[in-house]
């Protein structure tokens, strides 16, 4: 998650604990979570492990992390990823029963019992050491700071890996947990996976044949607007949001980054909607909840008179998966492909 978003994010969610999200109000469009890949009922919210017996860590294994540390890896018995999408990605490479802690942003099935290591995403360096972790998976939006080094400084294997914010980074960060958990093969058969799974969801795109893209003209301009109304926090994603790159990956323009958004993300104004002229305005599932559903939403300044307030169509993606860039991101772009065009909700 990009750090702008997740900055803001802290209090947002601290808010949204206390006062809940609320059901909303679904419109034309709203979807709770990412389409399933047969029978159109939404997919149970859980990682899939990949096939076959678990695989065994070869190691030790010695890995360049992102914050210019070599780290070594010599056990990984007992493992804590500190984000949601690394908590996927190690749960998708079989070694789940080896996790011993969650981020409260991994909400999928398999982890929901075991112990929260965050406050509001901020890590308690404590809870993460009185688990006895073997390596601990971070990244670089993951802090604070005192609480990385602290962990680190105990001696623990801390591998902080580059936040993904287009779907090139999937792979990259498949191929970095694997590494340093020592199962290189089983994250080369995950990573081929995912890959195979996003390119069939791309040949889903309507007016994508032979590999070409629809004319700009025709594609639908969809805004990201991340909103979490609890604490009035409301942003609109521009270049390297990350949902730029889903929203272009599922045939739409981004329309903050049409606009001439250059920073991932940028209050949200009456002046920044008219420009951006989103026909279609894209949120998280909470987001939407709590500022009242899709009813709450066009109340907003500026949304009820752009294209896409106007003709109420919203969609929604849930929040563990939207920007997680892992396993489940095909999931994602199936979701996208059938709200953001005519006729495909």
């Amino acid at each position: 998650m990009p750090a702008l978003l997740l900055a803001l994010a802290l209090t947002a969610l601290a808010a949204l604990t206390l006062t809940g999200c609320g059901t909303g109000t679904g419109g034309a469009g709203a979807s709770a979570r990412p389409d399933t890949r047969q029978g159109g009922q939404p997919p149970a919210d859980r990682a899939e492990p990949l096939p076959g017996p678990a695989p065994r860590p070869a190691l030790p294994a010695t890995v360049r992390s992102a914050d210019g540390h070599e780290v070594t890896v010599r056990k990984a018995d007992r493992i804590v990823p500190l984000t949601g999408s690394l908590s996927e990605t190690v749960f998708s490479l079989g070694l789940g029963d080896r996790v011993v802690a969650r981020d409260i942003t991994a909400t999928f099935a398999q982890a929901a019992k075991l112990p929260v290591v965050t406050r509001a995403h901020d890590v308690s360096a404590e809870n993460v050491l009185s688990l006895k972790p073997d390596v601990v998976l971070a990244d670089t939006s993951t802090g604070p700071a005192e609480a990385i080094a602290q962990i680190r400084d105990a001696g623990v294997p801390l591998v902080v890996l580059k936040p993904a914010t287009e779907l090139e980074d999937v792979g990259r960060r498949i191929d970095t947990v694997a590494t340093a958990l020592g199962v290189r093969k089983a994250g080369e058969a995950l990573k081929e996976r995912t890959d195979r799974r996003i390119a069939a969801a791309r040949k889903a795109v309507p007016g994508r044949a032979g590999g070409a893209e629809k004319a700009s003209g025709s594609r639908p301009r969809v805004a990201f607007l991340y909103l979490r109304g609890s604490a009035s926090v409301y942003l609109i994603g521009g270049a390297g949001s990350g949902a730029d790159s889903l929203i272009e990956a599922a045939g739409g323009i981004d329309a903050g980054k049409a606009s001439g958004l250059k920073k991932d993300f940028t209050p949200l104004t009456s002046e920044a909607l008219a420009k951006a002229a989103p026909d279609v305005i894209l949120v998280m599932t909470k987001g939407l909840a709590s500022v009242g559903g899709v009813d709450g939403l066009v109340k907003i300044p500026g949304v009820a008179q752009t294209p896409a307030g106007a003709d109420r169509r919203v969609a929604s993606v849930d929040d563990g998966v939207l920007l997680n860039f892992g396993p489940r991101t095909d999931e994602v772009l199936r979701s996208l492909v059938r709200q953001i065009h005519a006729g495909g909700k």
